[in-house]
């Protein structure tokens, strides 16, 4: 599971060899396929609510042991008796080196970031910056769905008209649930808002064709690239049908994900005492003291936190990526 590594994203580094922080997933079908040749495998920690505590205890430990830290990714479609038991498991172990992290994506969004953290993990980022940069990279990913009924649907605004409509046989819905909710209903003139930048399509088929994402979703978002996967187990829940196509863009090189996260201030997390970006340690939960200083500081401090332009990703809106 955990390779040592020296450095950066070209492996130039300059300093001891360390172990990799380990990124790992709830099921099987969120650890994709290595991206590229540096992407580290996940753990995969499988049904750690059926498992006997016993057990679910000593492979974190384990992980703990070998790899320093864990970052932990897993969806909000996963049962209350997963989270529990992964908080349980913390407690019980009293570390601060684990960090549970679900961050407000669907099922392949969340496959798709830990990839991209396991592709960072081969860096030379410390285990706070890599788990700080999990909430700066899931505003650049684009999660969706080509669905056959939004009745359902939770995690989306709909509309009574477009409620209506799902009961019409044959309808069908595309809908992006992240960073802006959209949802629009499959005709001629159906269109999505999609990235401003350059980034490559990641398709999971399930029950309902893919010909309009193929066909009309990615070209109108101009993707560099397409590849499918098997749909995740936990979609049809987060969707609320199994008629459905999920869909996810996002940055696949690995140097663009490093300029990413290493263009953001670093700073040290004032209780545990780890390197973070942004204003909260996903590790402790920490955020930092809030100090009267009349209102003059606090702009400053998100002008500082917010990710700089960055003319690989082209034209894009300013976001205050880590805050929030």
């Amino acid at each position: 599971m955990c390779r040592s590594n020296t450095g950066g994203p070209t492996g130039m580094g300059d300093g001891e060899p360390r172990v990799p922080t380990a990124i790992a997933v709830t099921s099987a079908d969120l650890a994709l396929p290595p991206q590229d040749e540096r992407t580290l495998p996940a753990a995969v920690l499988q049904d750690v609510d059926r498992r006997p505590l016993e057990s679910v205890l000593a492979e974190l430990q384990t992980l703990v042991d070998q790899c320093g830290h864990v970052i932990v990714v897993c969806s909000q479609a996963v049962p209350a008796s997963v989270e529990r038991r992964l908080h349980t498991v913390r407690a019980l172990l009293e570390t601060d080196r684990i960090a549970l992290f679900r961050p407000p994506l669907p099922p392949l969004g969340i496959a798709v970031l830990a990839r991209q953290l396991r592709q960072l993990a081969s860096c030379d980022l410390s285990p706070g910056v890599l788990a700080s940069a999990g909430r700066l990279l899931t505003h650049y990913i684009h999660a969706g769905a080509l669905l056959g009924s939004v009745a359902r649907l939770d995690h989306v605004p709909v509309g009574l008209k477009a409620h209506a409509r799902s009961w019409v046989p044959g309808s069908q819905f595309g809908v992006v649930a992240h960073p802006v909710p959209q949802l629009v209903r499959i005709g001629p003139e159906a269109a999505l808002a999609g990235p401003e930048f350059g980034t490559w399509l990641l398709v999971a088929k399930g029950q309902h064709p893919t010909d309009w994402v193929t066909g009309s979703l990615a070209p109108s978002w101009h993707v560099q690239g397409l590849r499918e996967t098997a749909l995740p187990a936990e979609s049809a829940t987060w969707w609320g049908t199994g008629r459905l196509t999920e869909f996810c863009a996002y940055l696949p090189d690995l140097s663009v994900l490093y300029q990413l996260v290493t263009s953001v201030r670093r700073g040290t997390c004032h209780w545990c005492g780890i390197d973070v970006i942004g204003d909260r340690c996903v590790f402790c939960s920490a955020t930092p003291p809030v100090y009267d200083d009349g209102g003059a500081g606090g702009g400053g401090r998100d002008r500082a936190l917010a990710p700089r332009r960055d003319p690989a990703l082209g034209r894009r809106r300013e976001r205050r990526a880590l805050t929030g």
